[in-house]
């Protein structure tokens, strides 16, 4: 049985990751792919439980470093009970958020020691890593916005100042741009079906899919 591919979505608050990954496995199944959308923080019961305490309260609820060791432990029983099992089988995950977010909202942005973050990549991850990371590109203010007006939204990143979210961008920038063979630009100010489009041809390019 051959490996199955993982595909990783990332990008700031209110850049339509979620609705272009859903498109995404959509097409992917479509071609008799079988898909595993899952999500972090979160993905697993555990995960979601982490989840739970993450994600939600006041926006200095935890520090960064706190806030990196919780991502991690959501993470480790993420890979342990979805994602390797999955890949292991043959199939296609695609998650909404992995540990460029980390990367990004609790270091870039956050000012956790990026060795800290590094050492736990090595321990937590292991051999699990994204064949394709796609970062979605969008100003931070109109992504905000967006993201503020969604129904029953988790807010606790949401109500982070400015300057976080422009730090964030930029962390997210500088990844794509130290990881080029891994990592997609998308530019998802744009239209809906612009922004598919971007991704169905960067996943076709970069994995070899036709369709």
């Amino acid at each position: 049985m051959s490996r199955g591919r993982f595909i990783t979505f990332e990008g700031g608050e209110g850049a339509g990751k979620s609705t272009q990954l859903k498109r995404l496995v959509a097409r992917l199944e479509a071609e008799g792919r079988q898909v595993v959308a899952t999500r972090e923080p979160g993905g697993s019961p555990g995960a979601e439980s982490i989840r739970e305490l993450v994600l939600n309260g006041a926006a200095d609820r935890w520090s960064p470093v706190t806030e990196t060791l919780l991502m991690y432990a959501a993470r480790r029983d993420h890979i342990e009970r979805v994602i390797r099992p999955a890949i292991d089988r043959g199939a296609w995950v695609v998650c909404d958020r992995f540990a460029d977010s980390t990367r990004a909202y609790q270091g870039a942005a956050g000012g956790t020691d990026p060795a800290l973050i590094a050492a736990l990549e090595r321990f937590i991850l292991e051999d699990v890593r994204p064949d394709l990371t796609l970062i979605f590109d969008f100003p931070p203010e109109t992504g905000l916005a967006r993201a503020t007006a969604r129904p029953g939204a988790e807010m606790r990143f949401e109500s982070k100042v400015m300057a976080f979210h422009e730090r964030l961008r930029e962390g997210f920038l500088a990844i794509a741009q130290a990881e080029p063979e891994r990592c997609a630009v998308i530019d998802a100010d744009d239209t809906i079906e612009a922004v598919e489009a971007q991704v169905w041809s960067t996943v076709q390019a970069r994995l070899a899919v036709h369709g």
